[in-house]
Parts: structure tokens; sequence; C-alpha cells
């Protein structure tokens, strides 16, 4: 059971993961343990609540393919189970961010006093550096 929030969670069936040899250097050790986890999981087919299922298939993130599978590989570790839980962490973290509403933003305007601030000193310093020039007698 992968938790979502309080109300939320993923069923273990729902997760397929299966472990594939990972790539990359690591001596005889790469290319005779399947350390790595290759986690996919169908956003269609999922117990999700509906606006958890769109808010996902709006993302546009590359681990989401055409199909609403989302495929994670994680070999990051030597070890399988942290693989493992490192798949899940992602697939849990990836829902969460999905799910967060972004505030909207409000446009801003600078102050008039702060522009005349800015014109001010821009004017000052143009001063002072027209008076580094050679004096024309």
């Amino acid at each position: 059971m992968l938790e979502i929030s309080d109300t939320v969670s993923i069923p273990d069936d729902e997760i397929d993961m299966h472990a594939i040899r990972a790539q990359g250097a690591g001596g005889q050790n790469v290319n005779k343990v399947s350390s790595a986890v290759h986690l996919r999981f169908d956003i269609g087919a999922s117990s999700l609540p509906e606006t958890y299922k769109a808010r996902l298939w709006q993302l546009s993130d590359r681990r989401i393919s055409t199909d609403g599978v989302i495929i994670i590989k994680a070999q990051q570790y030597r070890s399988q189970e942290q693989n493992k839980a490192d798949a899940l962490n992602r697939l849990q973290e990836l829902i969460q961010a999905a799910i967060v509403v972004q505030k909207k933003r409000r446009p801003t305007r600078q102050s008039k006093g702060a522009i005349k601030r800015r014109l001010e000193s821009k004017n000052k310093r143009g001063k002072l550096k027209s008076l580094r020039k050679k004096v024309i007698e």
C-alpha cells in the first residue's frame, strides 16, 4: 500500500515492478545482478480519484507515456530493495506534486517612488561618470 495522502492510497497490485540489470559502471556486479527496478503504473486502470487522474493526464512529464502509464526506472543504489523504495518514493512524489494547485499569479507594479529613486540613482551615476572625462580647455 502506497500512501499518497490521508485519504488516498494505491494498492500494491496496481504497481508493476520488475528487476532489471542496471546500466553504467559497477564491475562484475553489474553483469550478474539485477539490482535496478522498472516501475510501471497505469493511471487509467488505477483506483485513484478522478481528480488525481485528470491532473496526472495534464502533466507534461516525460515519465508519463501517451498511453497514460507512468514509467520510473530506479538504478541509483546497488541493492534492489533500496531501488524499489526509491522508485515508490518517486511515484509518490510525482502524484503528490500533480495534485498541488498552483496559486494564481497576480500582476504587480513598481511604486512611483521606487521608479523615481531608480531614475535618480541612474542620473547621479551618469553625472559621476561624466566628471571622469578629460577637461577640454
